[in-house]
């Protein structure tokens, strides 16, 4: 069997990005990865013209061999055998990704991986993010923080932990993972033990929102279309921590529904995050920006007064946990196109597009992020953030 590339096990790609491309029979991802139907027993790829199971009936895996290891039998109408074997782009990717994954500790250079799979550093990054939607070096960083959140989890010490994921020295880790983490090493090992975190899942039109809170304020605002898949992520966050339905905050998330569906301009709710101190002005940031108003990343960047940490700024959006909230989607990119957003890119199409419906436009109205280096977690804590992070890609 070919050999098993990890890529898709990793956060990089989440799994409701493999659902939104085989609803919308994306082509793109053909030979990326394939999806089976347990009820059939049948895996097609993602342009496959058949009707579409229910979610929960569906599984995915990055191979057809691995589908057919699980027992699948490949779809007679798309071929999904075929699509992996006549995507050349498709498997210099996975070729790319098990040298990553099979390095000692995974911090192999362009120029070195241009070398082993013997084609041009340019070519090689240029193909990896088109397929990907992330550079060879931000997928060896999410595989490092994989290994390091499983060793942090089975209860190994943070200095081990460190070195053992890769990571070399303790201050390359705290600069690469605030963004994942999302608070300190030696907290995200007790799993959120102490933590109490109340959620709710309801119905808006973007499909289905989950609004998840502490005693102080909102901590999580997630969109799917999954109940199951929303649960788990947040579940997976924090797995020692009291994670359990709570519908006494329905007046935050009735006030979440209004502006979603553009009757409510503005938005005042409590907030209650981890962050380091780049992540907290830049989100500060965000929620100056009017409604119904767009701003670049470069602009963002020289608002909070780091001109050169665009990049940055790009990574602080896609780790914002609270959607709308934080309102990282109206930052688009220079040329005024949308870009990416965490939770679909159709999503952040239909919520710039409903805010600028005529109507009344008002700045987004919220208490700051508060700044507590002693609270508990989901507390807005600070790290120390080394000065790389500026120019961080």
């Amino acid at each position: 069997m070919t050999q098993r590339s990890n890529f898709w096990k990793s956060r990089v790609i989440e799994e409701n990005a493999f659902w939104r491309a085989a609803l919308e029979r994306d082509a793109a991802f053909d030979g990326v990865f394939v999806f089976a139907v347990r009820s059939t027993g049948i895996y097609c790829r993602p342009s496959c013209p058949a009707r579409r199971a229910a979610r929960k009936r569906v599984v995915f895996f990055p191979l057809p061999e691995d589908a057919e290891a699980a027992g699948f039998r490949p779809c007679r109408r798309c071929r999904p055998r075929d699509a992996a074997s006549r995507n050349p782009r498709v498997e210099l990717v996975h070729r790319v990704c098990r040298e990553i994954d099979t390095s000692p500790d995974g911090a192999l250079s362009l120029q070195a991986l241009s070398a082993r799979t013997g084609v041009s550093p340019y070519h090689l990054q240029r193909t990896f993010k088109s397929v990907m939607k992330i550079t060879p070096r931000q997928y060896a960083d999410a595989r490092r923080m994989d290994a390091l959140k499983q060793r942090l989890r089975q209860g190994q010490d943070v200095a081990g932990a460190t070195y053992d994921a890769g990571f070399g020295s303790s201050s390359r880790l705290y600069e690469r993972a605030s963004g994942h983490l999302g608070m300190t090493p030696a907290t995200y090992r007790r799993g959120g033990r102490g933590m109490n975190i109340g959620y709710s899942i309801v119905d808006c039109a973007l499909g289905r929102l989950l609004v998840a809170a502490t005693e102080r304020g909102v901590c999580a605002v997630s969109l799917g279309d999954s109940d199951a898949v929303l649960e788990s992520a947040l579940r997976s966050e924090y797995p020692n921590a009291q994670v359990h339905r709570d519908e006494s905050r329905g007046k935050w998330v009735s006030a979440l529904l209004r502006h979603v569906d553009g009757h409510e301009t503005k938005l005042n709710l409590p907030v209650d995050l981890q962050a380091t101190a780049f992540q907290r002005r830049v989100w500060e940031e965000l929620r100056r920006i009017p409604y119904g108003a767009t701003r670049s990343y470069s602009q963002v960047a020289r608002a909070i007064g780091r001109p050169k940490a665009v990049r940055a700024v790009a990574r602080a959006c896609a780790t914002n946990p609270v959607s709308v909230v934080i309102p990282c989607h109206r930052v688009v990119r220079e040329d005024g196109s949308l870009g990416g957003y965490r939770w679909g890119f159709k999503r952040k199409q239909a919520l710039l597009k409903k805010e600028k419906e005529p109507g009344d436009s008002h700045p987004i109205e919220g208490g700051k992020l508060r700044e507590n280096r002693h609270a508990k977690p989901l507390h807005v804590w600070l790290w120390p953030v080394n000065q790389g992070e500026d120019h961080a890609e």
